[in-house]
């Protein structure tokens, strides 16, 4: 009977991630999806026409261009050119299978238009974000955020970073609360406001990343691969067969076997093989999860670039909540022909948020109308699931439903923690190739 340490059902991005770590710490992995594709509900979507079947929409993909030319991911989230899922997808080396291209831009909806988001000293003075004497404070601001490090004291501004909340560093630099808003919603990336009540050096770490990662390409802090987000579990399939690992699809899971309240192994189509321990994504465990909100996304197809964005081929623009009233963010972010995931001249763009009435299409509205004109559109609503125990005592971990926002932050938490939990340590960042590296100082 075939033992493992580690099997992982599902082929999202973060099962195939949490695989590619756990194969190059040296661990035997089988990697199963019971779908005759890769991605999970995270998929990748080509050529065209499977998206009009998937949607059961009647298919007008001919007007669309070459449907092959189309790659539409499900889930699309950007990722941040020096966040924690660049360093993992480097770590792993599975970057040498892929190409990334910059996001053309980052933009926040406030009193009826959309504004760049500002965050360098040239953006931050041509901003209309913001009035003469804000513009001020925020430069102030910034410049404390940056020059900020955790270790060192005399950068604190006589402010304690694990016990002064966000709000009070705000208070501190007499920001009000507009740019309060923009900061922490599209430059700390919080999807709602509970980090004003909170210490501030998580809020202050996450402006720093986005800062250091706008530095990197200048036009926005995000990348996406090139082709689509389908393109990493197919990187990662190559990247397991380098490590002698093996990958099934198309596999029923018929049970997972349990000795003692602790996962053994798991019977697929009349074979059994046994782990120590099973990563999967909520549809595995249904009896393990529990339902935490519900997410509406509806993908767009579009002829031209979103107005008033200088025609940018790719960008995300986040219409915040209190606009609307509302307890979250509605997010939406636009692909094209330059990343390789629409025909030429087309874009697909995708509107997003939290439900919280029972209409949601009419929560997406205000999204919607900044696209304008849309040839087609396709909606879809899912349950946000998140496991009920950690899986230290069954030794089954499940990670969560992805969430509402186009950027992986959120994403990459559960990753590190799924990690931490999995192997009872952090995981620390170094270049695989330094592992002997040390022995000779």
């Amino acid at each position: 009977m075939p033992e493992f340490d580690v099997i992982v059902l599902g082929t999202g991005l973060k099962e195939c991630v949490l695989s590619g770590l756990m194969s190059v710490n040296g661990k035997k992995v089988l990697h199963m999806d019971s779908n005759p594709y890769y991605g999970g509900e995270s998929a990748s979507i080509s050529p065209l026409e499977e998206l009009y079947k998937r949607f059961q929409a009647s298919d007008s993909s001919k007007s669309m261009g070459r449907g092959k030319d189309w790659n539409v991911d499900l889930i699309p989230k950007f990722l941040l050119a020096n966040g924690q899922l660049v360093k993992m997808l480097l770590y792993t080396e599975v970057t040498r299978y892929l190409d990334f291209k910059v996001i053309e831009g980052s933009f926040v909806y406030k009193g009826g238009k959309i504004h760049k988001v500002p965050c360098t000293e040239t953006e931050t003075h041509n901003s209309d974000l913001m009035g003469m004497f804000d513009k001020r404070r925020f430069r102030k601001f910034m410049s404390f955020i940056l020059n900020f490090e955790e270790n060192d004291p005399r950068t604190y501004h006589d402010m304690d970073p694990h016990r002064t909340t966000m709000r009070d560093v705000f208070r501190h630099f007499d920001l009000g609360d507009d740019v309060m808003e923009f900061t922490g919603h599209a430059l700390a990336l919080h999807v709602n406001d509970d980090y004003l009540e909170q210490p501030c050096v998580k809020t202050i770490n996450r402006i720093k990343l986005y800062s250091e990662s706008l530095s990197r390409y200048n036009l926005s802090p995000y990348l996406y691969p090139l082709f689509g987000l389908g393109e990493l579990p197919q990187g990662f399939v190559r990247l397991s067969a380098v490590y002698g690992n093996s990958y099934m699809l198309n596999r029923r899971v018929d049970e997972i076997v349990m000795e003692d309240g602790r996962v053994a192994a798991v019977r697929s189509e009349g074979e059994v093989f046994r782990c120590k321990q099973l990563i999967c994504d909520p549809s595995y465990v249904p009896e393990r999860v529990k339902k935490a909100g519900r997410v509406i996304r509806v993908i767009c197809l579009l002829n031209h670039p979103i107005k008033n964005t200088h025609d940018a081929n790719s960008c995300q623009i986040i219409i915040p909540q209190t606009h609307l009233n509302r307890k979250s963010d509605i997010y939406v972010c636009l692909l094209s022909y330059a990343h390789n995931v629409a025909a030429e001249g087309k874009y697909v763009a995708v509107v997003s948020t939290m439900v919280e009435t029972c209409n949601p299409e009419k929560e997406v509205q205000p999204g919607l109308a900044l696209l304008e004109p849309i040839m087609e559109k396709f909606v879809s609503v899912s349950n946000l699931m998140v496991p009920t125990d950690d899986g230290r005592r069954s030794q089954i971990f499940v990670s969560r439903s992805y969430d509402h926002t186009p950027h992986f932050e959120s994403e990459t938490d559960d990753i590190m923690d799924l990690y931490r939990r999995v192997t009872g340590s952090e995981f620390i960042f170094r270049d695989p190739r330094d592992a002997d590296g040390d022995s000779d100082e």
